[in-house]
């Protein structure tokens, strides 16, 4: 009978129960609010869903992102593997080949001011950066932190790991992530304090039409130009300008579908579990955590108004041909932002169609947070 008690006394004390503090349960109801965002209102599901799952585990067991030092066999946890893709920025850049894979550049093309307003948008990511160093940031660390404006997740876990802020990078990660996701309430109260009824009621011109060729030469042409000014940018712009010329050539149909679908969402699949798995109670819940999340924010926010006031300057510029709504969709949330600036338009006139010219300023703003990125890791000479 010893022997029966003793061994369920030992499975007893293998349960999670006996290991679970205060903090392991705050994240874990995290987790479930997270899941509950991402199943019954459709936030970023594909972001969310393995997030959240990511957190769940690891606030349950935390082996399962241990370093092979910090195990008895010298083997590490499954997800320690995963986020080692993360440190050494394969993920980010897989991502960013699946993304232009996806995208369609032709109304950035039709329209160039567009790059305007994607540039206007990264003001945010600026301004973080030096209240992050007024925060007590070193200067690499609010660089990583700022990039967190951008809301581009990929953009955020690579400057963090090229930066050497590994120890940030879950923060920071989960922060870029979390605003992606919440730019349908974050966006539109920022979008309709800037802006008029009259404003938002402009509707556009219709998008002249591009060329194929021009479809090809633009993803050779911005490698080019981008790449030989700031090289550090090689492996996000050089990526996501390889997916979109694997879209835009019509000669590698299984490359493109490849990219943009099988391999995006293994890549999504690892990076969003990994990631989740970076916030342990004691890695996420101190007072480093609560300013990066707020300096994501505030970051986000800023380049949100940035970009619709930018917006407002070209709608006088040009006399009215420019709904300031798009310049929102200057962050790099694609294709979300585009669809929040259509509904926001939307709600002030259906019949107004926004989301085409919206695309514009949100791709010219995923190419516009790569770029902050290069020039932080330039000026750090990365």
């Amino acid at each position: 009978m010893s022997y029966v008690g003793e061994t369920l006394s030992n499975l007893l004390h293998q349960t999670a129960f006996f290991n679970l503090t205060w903090g392991n349960y705050v994240m874990i109801l995290v987790a479930f609010i997270f899941l509950f965002l991402a199943i019954k209102k459709g936030f970023e599901p594909l972001l969310l869903v393995p997030i959240a799952f990511g957190m769940l585990l690891v606030n349950i067991y935390p082996d399962i992102i241990a370093s092979p030092e910090e195990t008895s066999n010298g083997v590490g946890g499954l997800l320690y593997y995963f986020y080692s893709l993360d440190e050494w920025s394969i993920l980010p850049s897989l991502i960013f080949m699946g993304v232009g894979a996806m995208t369609d550049f032709g109304p950035l093309i039709a329209n160039p001011i567009s790059f305007l307003l994607g540039a206007a948008a990264q003001f945010g990511i600026f301004g973080a950066y030096f209240m992050a160093i007024l925060l007590g940031f070193n200067d690499k660390a609010a660089a990583a932190v700022s990039i967190i404006g951008g809301a581009d997740g990929p953009t955020s876990i690579f400057l963090a790991g090229k930066l050497g802020q590994t120890g940030l990078m879950g923060p920071i990660a989960v922060a870029a992530y979390s605003y992606m996701a919440l730019v349908p309430i974050i966006q539109p109260p920022i979008m309709k304090l800037f802006t008029t009824k009259a404003e938002r009621r402009i509707k556009m011109q219709n998008l002249r039409p591009v060329s194929k060729l021009e479809k090809i030469l633009f993803p050779i042409v911005v490698t080019s130009v981008v790449c030989i000014l700031l090289p550090t940018t090689a492996p996000l712009v050089g990526m996501l300008m390889l997916g979109n010329l694997f879209r835009e050539s019509g000669v590698v149909r299984q490359l493109s579908e490849t990219a943009s679908n099988a391999m995006m969402y293994i890549v999504v699949i690892l990076l969003g579990t990994s990631v989740g798995a970076t916030t342990s109670a004691e890695a996420f819940l101190n007072i480093t955590t609560l300013k990066i999340v707020a300096l994501g924010l505030i970051a986000f926010m800023f380049g949100t108004a940035a970009g619709v006031l930018f917006g407002k300057i070209l709608c006088k510029v040009t006399g009215g041909k420019i709904n300031p709504l798009i310049g929102s969709a200057g962050v790099s949330a694609v294709p979300m932002a585009a669809r929040v600036s259509q509904k926001v338009g939307a709600e002030e006139d259906p019949t107004n169609f926004l989301l085409m010219h919206a695309m514009g300023p949100n791709v010219a703003g995923v190419i516009g947070t790569a770029v902050a990125a290069g020039v932080f890791m330039a000026i750090f000479g990365i």
